[in-house]
């Protein structure tokens, strides 16, 4: 089994904080990289973290920088997405997807560029 399971969405509060799990079974995490998608009703799936296999660089899309976190516990084969100061417009099936391709700064946003999806999670931020 190749795909990653992401679990951990919920209705959280305007304000608060969460946390997203995406987990793999059958294959090492660690030696894939991993990127963090949302997509809410009507628009276009964004890229939203990533973390590199090896080094664990980390980028972050503008809208979700010094909120958002991207961590590994390679124990447990999981990679978390740590979600703080949440807004509404943070409302979306949030997805994780993993990748052989050394997706790199200038390309970890392209969806293409991962091999295995998800089936998503719903996260609604509301007060």
């Amino acid at each position: 089994q190749v795909q990653p399971v992401e679990s951990g969405g919920n209705l959280v509060p305007v304000g608060g904080s969460h946390r997203l799990s995406c987990v793999a079974s059958g294959f090492t995490l660690d030696d894939y990289a991993v990127g963090w998608f949302r997509q809410a009703p009507g628009k276009e799936r964004e890229g939203v973290s990533f973390i590199s296999s090896g080094d664990g660089s980390t980028y972050y899309s503008d809208s979700v920088k010094g909120r958002f976190t991207v961590s590994r516990d390679n124990a447990k084969n999981t990679v978390y997405l740590q979600m703080n100061s949440l807004k509404p417009e943070d409302t979306a099936v949030y997805y994780c997807a993993t990748s052989l391709k050394k997706p790199t700064i200038h390309s970890w946003t392209y969806w293409y560029m991962y091999n295995y999806w998800g089936q998503g999670t719903q996260v609604t931020v509301a007060s």
